[in-house]
């Protein structure tokens, strides 16, 4: 059986979704989808920063609700650890976001994320990309041309540890036991 699953990095600047398809005979998993939600804090100097915040908070869930509404299953990275109120800030949207969407995420660490994909917990952020633009190569990457080769975007940072955080996801015991929930569900009704 194949089902759809979203891993999610977020952040109030960029957040990244990405969308696979999860085969659950035979382990595969292939991305079906890619987005990356950007926000920037607006230049308009009528406008309350206050205001501002709510607006890009309002759009990543939008549009974070939208893209994954079609999912089974979503995993996220929940940040912690700001070292600034801008960065609590945007982590406590982020937070806000996960706990509102219709499919809710199961929680992933970042050194889990990290393991699952480049084998190590302390991955860079090249590292991560490295190991997600070669898995998927067909993926819709945000790319650009150098010396007439193209290549990944920095960018892909976030796209990159979502795709980290499904992988990881995928191994937790509780994707596992609903996997088999799933399955014994589906041998019932046949």
């Amino acid at each position: 059986m194949k089902i759809k699953i979203a891993g999610l990095d977020g952040s109030l600047r960029n957040f990244g979704i990405v969308k696979l398809q999860y085969d659950t005979d035979t382990g595969d998993l292939s991305v079906l989808d890619m987005l990356l939600i950007e926000t920037l804090p607006t230049k308009d100097k009528k406008m309350r920063a206050s205001s501002d915040t709510f607006e890009r908070a309002k759009k990543l869930a939008e549009e974070a609700e939208e893209f994954t509404k079609d999912c089974i299953c979503t995993f996220a990275e929940v940040p912690f650890g700001g070292q600034s109120y801008d960065a609590v800030l945007g982590f406590g949207i982020v937070i806000g976001i996960y706990a509102s969407l219709s499919v809710r995420p199961e929680e992933v660490a970042p050194a889990q994320t990290k393991v699952a994909a480049v084998g190590t917990r302390t991955a860079s952020k090249e590292e991560m990309i490295d190991w997600a633009f070669k898995r998927w190569p067909n993926a819709a990457w945000l790319t650009t041309k150098r010396k007439g080769v193209m290549v990944p975007t920095q960018k892909n940072e976030h796209l990159a540890d979502a795709c980290g955080v499904a992988v990881a996801g995928i191994k937790l015991p509780s994707f596992r036991q609903a996997i088999q929930i799933l399955a014994a569900s589906q041998k019932a009704a046949a």
